[in-house]
Formats: C-alpha cells, structure tokens, sequence
C-alpha cells in the first residue's frame, strides 16, 4: 500500500461511499446555518461544496479556511457544540491531530538550520542510554526518518496491536483509551522493548512513536519544552497565538466539541502525544501557517518540503508533509484524524493558494469526505490544483 493511502494521525480504512436506492419518501436536508456571505465567486462555489459535506447526517461543525493570491477568505458552517446552533467562528479552537507532525518536521528543519542536529543524524546519539535495539543490521534509525515515518517503530507506543483488532471501533478512540496515564518515563520503558524487523529508511510504516520521540529529542536539543518551542520558532514569528497544546481558560471558551458518527462527544486527546497530534489551533492561525508553507521564504520552510523518500517527479514524503507533484504543480497536505475531530491543510506553491478545513466529528469516513471537499474547492477556484487522493 503506498503512503498516501494512509490516513493521517490514527488509521481509518477507506472506503468508497456506496450510493443508497431512492425509497418512495426522500428527505431533503435543511441547509446548514453559516456565516458565508454569498457574495463573491469563491463564496458561491465553497457554499455548494459545504453544504454538500453538511448534509450528511453525522456533520456537526466546519470551518474553512482559503488563502489565494494574499487573499485570506474564512467560512464557518454549522455549530460549536450539538443542541446550541452556534456558528464556529475564525477563532474557533479545533485539535488539529497528525497536522502537528508537520509543526514537529519543522522543528527539525530549523534546528538543521541553526546547525545543532543533521537530519542523518543517529537518533541514538540524542538519547540517554543503551539503545543498541534500535538498529538492523547495522543500520540505525536518523533524524529524519522518525518523521517520514521509515523508522520501523510501531504505530504507537504502548505497543498494542492486539488492542486494534476490533474494527468496529475507530483506531483513534483505541488509542485514545490506551494512553490514558501513559507517562515518558513507560514510552522510554518501551522503547527499550522494540525490535526492529526493517531496515530504517525503506519501508513505510505509519509511526505516531516516530514522531512522538522527535519531539522528546528537540526538547533536548533546545533544553526546552516542546509547546515553548513551537511558540518560539514558529506560532510566535507568525503571529499564531491561538495555537499551543495546553489551552488556557479563554481558548477553553472558544474550543468546539468533538463529536463520533452517532453524536456521542468524544473525550479530550492525551496531551502527551506531544508532537505527534497533541496541538490545538484555529481556522485564521493555520491561514498564516499555510502563507508560510506556500511562499518558502525560509531555508527552514524549504528543507520541510525537500523530499525524503518516494518518487521526486510524482509521490514522495518530506518533513512529515506527503507532497504531489503533477506537471510542475504540487499539493503539499497533511490530514488529520482524532476522536471527534477531522482536519487537513493543504499548500499549493505554485499557486499561490492552500486550504484548511477543521471539523468537529469523525467517523471512518470523515478523512475520505474532507479530502473530497477540499479538492472540489480547489479545483473551483484553480484548475491546475493537484487533486490529492482519497
């Protein structure tokens, strides 16, 4: 299975949505409520799309966020939390899961920057004690391969694949449930336990533990907590003040209820999944996120986009970023999937244009639904877009 058939932070099967047989009484949907003010040729045709997602009986919340050309347009749909009827807004506070991985590989790139690591760099050497486990056939795992996800570790640590047997029940509300009480000290307990069966850099294997430890090993380069590290370098230069892992009292206020496919709301993620998935953000900080991503200004924004692995001229994975590149033309995206909660963001270089979209409930088919309308958006307002897969 190639690597974009992979589903962002925690795996959901994809699966093509069968259409029903009409039956003798059809039921048209109400629209959504939205803030969308039907003006503008990009309004119009981000209305149809949303409210084609918003019908679909489990939608609760959405929030879309464009930027073309310099041009931020922000659209929000739905409500905050079930029985309120409260439009999110563009400071709604939503998890943004595995889209946290692309803040970690940034991370990465500016430490490479700032010369304090090598991205060939053997993770051994920034961590304390005998950790011979982690190699195979003389081959260790590097920097860099702990966030394209080639390291050979496992999905998650503790390592449980027993526990995911059950297919009925999303692998994220698994995991969830599996690192309630998890500490440091018992990931580092089990990291000493894995045992590699791949030779690093080759096989892809979906590895939250990868970019979990990435985040424990900038924290030692830096001698500084992973949240004041993305403050410093990243959310603080870009004025993202509303993205951090630890939510103070006013962003608890603005944070939307997360929601799975039978409207039961979900409890909030373990924070210490770190740099994996813990961050939390808004639709309007992740706009100028996005503006980063596209304009490669920085060496350290460019080196996050530099492939590491798959085939330059068409697939191929960067700093945790999964890239397309299609006639010149690349699609730059990360999705993310946690209980009640559904993302992806998406940087169009070459267009000048990248998408955001935030969703408060997640169900196994929430990744397959965004993705589809992101790409209706895009391919609306720019042809050329690369539509990413689903």
């Amino acid at each position: 299975m190639t690597a974009w058939l992979i589903s962002a932070f925690l795996l959901f099967p994809l699966r093509s949505i069968q259409p029903k047989r009409p039956t003798a009484l059809v039921t048209i949907p109400e629209k959504a409520s939205t803030d969308n003010p039907l003006k503008t040729s990009v309004d119009l045709l981000v209305e149809e799309a949303a409210q084609h997602f918003m019908a679909t009986p489990q939608s609760v919340g959405l929030s879309i966020g464009i930027i073309k050309d310099g041009q931020p347009y922000v659209y929000n749909y739905g409500t905050v939390e079930k029985g309120r009827q409260q439009l999110p807004t563009s400071q709604t506070v939503y998890p943004i899961a595995s889209i946290t991985k692309t803040f970690t590989g940034a991370l990465l790139a500016q430490a490479v920057v700032e010369k304090k690591v090598k991205l060939g760099d053997d993770i051994r050497k920034y961590l304390t004690g005998n950790y011979s486990n982690l190699t195979y056939e003389g081959q260790s795992i590097r920097l860099f391969h702990l966030i394209n996800h080639r390291s050979g570790l496992p999905f998650l640590l503790p390592d449980r694949p027993d526990a995911f047997a059950n297919t009925a029940i999303p692998s994220s509300t698994i995991a969830a449930e599996l690192l309630q009480g998890y500490t440091r000290d018992d990931f580092y307990a089990d990291l000493h336990k894995v045992k590699l069966d791949t030779m690093p850099g080759y096989t892809f294997r979906y590895s939250n533990t990868g970019a979990q430890l990435l985040g424990y090993i900038l924290e030692r380069v830096y001698n500084m907590p992973f949240d004041e590290l993305v403050r410093l370098k990243i959310t603080q230069p870009l004025a993202m003040s509303h993205t951090k892992i630890e939510l103070t009292s006013s962003d608890q206020a603005t944070f939307a209820k997360g929601y799975n496919c039978n409207g039961v709301e979900m409890p909030p993620i373990p924070d210490q999944l770190q740099g994996a998935a813990a961050l939390k953000s808004t639709v309007t900080d992740m706009l100028k996120y996005i503006q980063w991503n596209v304009a490669e200004e920085t060496e350290a924004a460019k080196l996050t986009h530099q492939p590491t692995s798959g085939d330059v001229s068409r697939y191929s994975s960067g700093l945790n970023w999964q890239m397309l590149n299609v006639a010149g033309n690349r699609a730059i995206w990360q999705d993310g999937n946690i209980p009640g909660f559904s993302s992806l963001c998406v940087n169009y270089p070459e267009l000048n244009m990248g998408i955001v979209v935030l969703s408060n409930e997640c169900d196994r088919m929430s990744a397959s639904r965004v993705t589809t309308l992101t790409n209706q958006i895009a391919k609306a307002i720019d042809d050329r877009a690369v539509v990413l897969p689903n």
